[in-house]
């Protein structure tokens, strides 16, 4: 299929055929024709399927044939850097069509806020939210739902996991009821199904299998202590000509450790976690992106929210939660039919949980040994209580000592 053959308004197709687009992605040649008929839909797919162009596409297609002067669609991604990303996408596809687009999100200046509001009460034709600066807005009488034909949610599973349940349907409650409603996930556990139900009506439902790591990814990991890390990450990344590195941490603290550590060893780095204000994430970013700086350490933030060309490492420094989490942390690298390498630390209590990931990805991957100098690493042990107790720990340079206890009277 052809992107011709969906039946887009010239002025669409003209700017697809600009940008270079000329077949659309699976989840694309799926949603597209649904969307476009009125239907409410729930779709599965992961990051770096095309999804986002499988809703705007559509919706850019139906502002072509009419336009009014109030909000048309309302898009809720999770983080701030995913309401920035899709609304650059939409920036570009719409350049033909003269459609407006308006991200808005928290966590920047009073300028920022009042700058938002102009948008809203302008009536921009879409407006890309993150939830809670969505409902800050929705509590002034400036903020005019009326006119609002889609409800989109993206990445849902992810807001579910931050907490944005409750967000989400405040939203749903104060928007149109005749109204179509789109939900995108990367996963669909029951409490996606269960948000569906309350939300869509009578919807279409599309699900794409999670695709495996891209074939140019080479694929490593390592048996390490948890005090070994930043030794390890240090060792792996000197004296490399290297110009992307991203390196993902379940915890803040990890972040800024490591990002402390790197920087005193001479590995300029910088880190991007919550705790930070907007301004800050997004220096961060464009200096990573334009080769400023050569590390970036993140939080799960960054997993599914950042499009950066020529990431040549995705260190995952602690194993993720969630076997999809893999997925979408090394497909950061490799895009684009590059080469790529991720290399994943796991320490003794995350062997069950690391498992899973290989049996998701149908692959087995082999434990690199731990370079020269360093403790003896854990045991690979994959039953559900770990291998913290299959070990023993080795120093170099130091005794041991075998302690006997005295037999009981």
């Amino acid at each position: 299929m052809k992107f011709d053959d969906l039946g887009f308004e010239p002025q669409l197709q003209e700017g697809l055929e600009m940008m270079g687009f000329n077949s659309p992605t699976p989840i694309q040649e799926k949603a597209i024709p649904i969307i476009l008929n009125n239907k409410d839909l729930i779709a599965c797919a992961q990051t770096g399927t095309g999804k986002t162009a499988a809703f705007v596409l559509p919706i850019l297609n139906k502002l072509c044939k009419g336009k009014s002067s109030k909000i048309n669609t309302i898009i809720v991604s999770p983080t701030r850097e995913l309401a920035m990303q899709i609304d650059r996408q939409i920036e570009g596809f719409s350049y033909f069509t003269n459609s407006s687009s308006f991200p808005v999100y928290g966590g920047g200046s009073g300028s920022d806020f009042d700058a938002q509001k102009k948008a809203i009460k302008n009536g921009s034709d879409i407006l890309v939210c993150t939830p809670g600066r969505l409902l800050a807005h929705m509590k002034f009488n400036y903020f005019d739902p009326s006119g609002v034909k889609h409800f989109i949610l993206d990445e849902a599973d992810r807001m579910l996991d931050m907490g944005f349940y409750e967000d989400i349907m405040d939203i749903a409650k104060k928007l149109p009821k005749n109204r179509q409603n789109l939900m995108f996930s990367a996963t669909m556990p029951p409490k996606i199904r269960k948000l569906a139900g309350e939300i869509l009506v009578n919807p279409e439902s599309i699900s794409l299998s999670i695709s495996k790591p891209a074939a140019g990814i080479t694929q490593k990991a390592y048996m390490v202590h948890d005090h070994q890390k930043i030794a390890l990450t240090k060792e792996l990344l000197k004296n490399k000509e290297l110009n992307h590195v991203l390196v993902f941490c379940s915890t803040k603290k990890s972040v800024k450790d490591l990002t402390r550590s790197l920087n005193k060893a001479g590995l300029p780095a910088k880190d991007i976690h919550s705790d930070l204000e907007q301004e800050e994430r997004e220096k961060a970013l464009l200096d990573f992106k334009n080769k400023k700086i050569k590390i970036l350490v993140a939080t799960d933030i960054l997993s599914r929210g950042i499009d950066i060309k020529g990431i040549e490492i995705v260190i995952n420094y602690e194993v993720p939660n969630d076997a999809e989490d893999y997925v979408h942390r090394i497909g950061r690298t490799a895009r684009a039919d590059r080469k790529g390498e991720a290399i994943t630390f796991i320490n003794a209590e995350q062997c069950f949980k690391f498992k899973q990931i290989e049996d998701l990805i149908e692959r087995t991957l082999e434990k690199t040994p731990l370079p020269e100098g360093f403790e003896e690493a854990p045991i690979y042990n994959t039953s559900k209580s770990g291998g913290g107790k299959k070990f023993k720990k080795h120093f170099k340079g130091k005794k041991h000592f075998n302690i006997k206890r005295k037999p009981k009277s």
